[in-house]
């Protein structure tokens, strides 16, 4: 059965394809081939540049049209490393022929043996695999993050200076602003990116158990180490300097950690959303050609933000298998770093769904002001608070008590019932003018401004 959107087992390869089909380009199976030809190539450069005696006479000239093999890289080459691949029964030693068979076509048979020399396949997919996922989180994942925040701070100071009533355990609370709610979400984001920017993309390149052995019995007058600290970080990674057969994954793992505390601080806003979309505090635009309900027509359902903690949840599972698996493999190595990561994609796919879902949410919300202010209006409870504070600042004997007592008896609390209780208090006229100025609209205290 050939592949195609309806018939994929993934919602990810199928009914949402368009919406992260450019995710392909850094962790599909096609796109690991060309980043393990990058590595090879770039590799073999290195070494022509030290020169090793054998490779003196490689012109640099020539690095351009090596370079073209992975800038190059199509679809065909990945069908024919594929089919050297069921030959080889290796993955990596495919790629290793495929380069083989390039240098031919280039007249640098003579040279072909150099390609991975003194390698492990380990020191190709430890470097390959970082290198993806550092393209992907600059390409893709941090600007669709960033074009959230973006939409947050902007929905924030539009509705900066609005009054809401604020909920602790789902009660009526001291009234807040709207859009200081709406802005802890973008500075909570922003410090965990800040986190994220701060951890090293770590690559593994040391032979076959991480001590250059190969390396240093061949040429042993080479500072291997030096060599291959520069190599990585030219490609933007950074070599770990202790390591078994594979890298120990511990600053992937912490990658993935903040990538899924970056999820949940988004899971959170989408539940938010939902819920003040619930209690009628924004209303949706409404899509002429949109239905709701299969059954009730007048339904606008808040799915954008369903959708979205529907696929951040999925990627935190993910990712949380990911950062716990990956930094463990019995002694030297065993291959289940392997198969996991081939699923290294998949969670910042559910996160490319799940931010493009949460931001068209955003982009459809309005601030229904009435329903805002009618929640105020019923909830004048609120100002007791304020009001047993300054009776405090004053001595007043047992204020919390006294408004207490107010706001427990069952009455509805309103702006007359708390007129008259400030009517009756002992305390100055210039007092009962201070506190009659707290209303549900005013007492929204102080906050940093954004």
């Amino acid at each position: 059965m050939e592949l195609h959107p309806l018939n994929a087992i993934s919602p990810i390869d199928g009914r949402y394809r368009n919406v992260c089909e450019e995710l392909s380009l850094y962790f599909s199976e096609e796109a690991l081939m060309r980043y393990r030809v990058l590595v090879e190539i770039e590799y073999f450069i290195e070494l022509c540049e030290i020169p090793l005696p054998q490779l003196k006479n490689v012109s640099a000239d020539i690095f351009p049209q090596l370079r073209k093999i992975y800038n190059d890289f199509s679809h065909e080459d990945a069908l024919k490393i594929k089919s050297i691949e069921k030959v080889t029964n290796h993955d990596v030693k495919a790629v290793e022929y495929f380069i083989k068979d390039k240098f031919d076509a280039l007249n640098l048979g003579e040279y072909k043996e150099f390609i991975h020399f003194g390698l492990t396949s380990q020191d190709i997919n430890n470097t390959a695999i970082p290198l993806s996922i550092r393209e992907a989180i600059q390409q893709i994942y941090l600007p669709s993050i960033k074009a959230i925040c973006d939409r947050i701070e902007e929905l924030a100071r539009m509705w900066a200076e609005i009054p809401m009533l604020a909920r602790t355990h789902g009660q009526p609370a001291s009234p807040t602003r709207l859009g200081k709610e709406i802005y802890i979400f973008h500075h909570r984001i922003i410090t965990q990116l800040e986190l994220l920017k701060q951890i090293a993309y770590s690559a593994k390149f040391g032979g076959a158990t991480g001590n250059f052995n190969a390396h240093v019995v061949a040429y042993p007058k080479i500072d291997w180490i030096n060599f291959s600290d520069k190599f990585i970080s030219r490609l933007g990674l950074q070599r770990s300097p202790y390591t078994t057969q594979i890298e120990h994954y511990d600053n992937m793992a912490a990658l993935f950690d903040t990538m899924k505390r970056i999820n949940t601080i988004m899971l959170d806003l989408s539940r938010d959303m939902w819920t003040y979309i619930s209690m009628n505090y924004f209303t949706q635009k409404v899509v002429a050609n949109e239905v709701g309900s299969s059954a009730m027509p007048h339904k606008v359902n808040p799915i954008d933000f369903e959708n979205a903690e529907g696929n951040l949840g999925m990627s935190n599972a993910l990712l949380e298998h990911l950062a716990a698996k990956l930094p463990i493999s019995r002694l030297q190595r065993d291959l289940t770093d392997s198969t996991v990561l081939r699923n290294v994609g998949v969670p910042f796919a559910h996160i490319a769904i799940a931010a493009k879902s949460l931001l068209k949410g955003l982009s459809k919300v309005t601030v229904n002001e009435p329903a805002i202010t009618g929640d105020l209006d019923e909830n004048w409870a609120v100002v007791a608070e304020g009001i047993q504070t300054i009776l405090r600042r004053e001595a007043y004997p047992n204020p919390y008590e006294a408004l207490k007592q107010l706001t427990r008896t069952g009455a509805k609390i309103d702006k007359a019932l708390i007129s008259e209780f400030i009517k009756g208090l002992d305390v100055s006229e210039a007092i009962k003018e201070e506190l009659r100025a707290i209303t549900p609209y005013n007492y929204t205290g102080v906050g940093k401004q954004f």
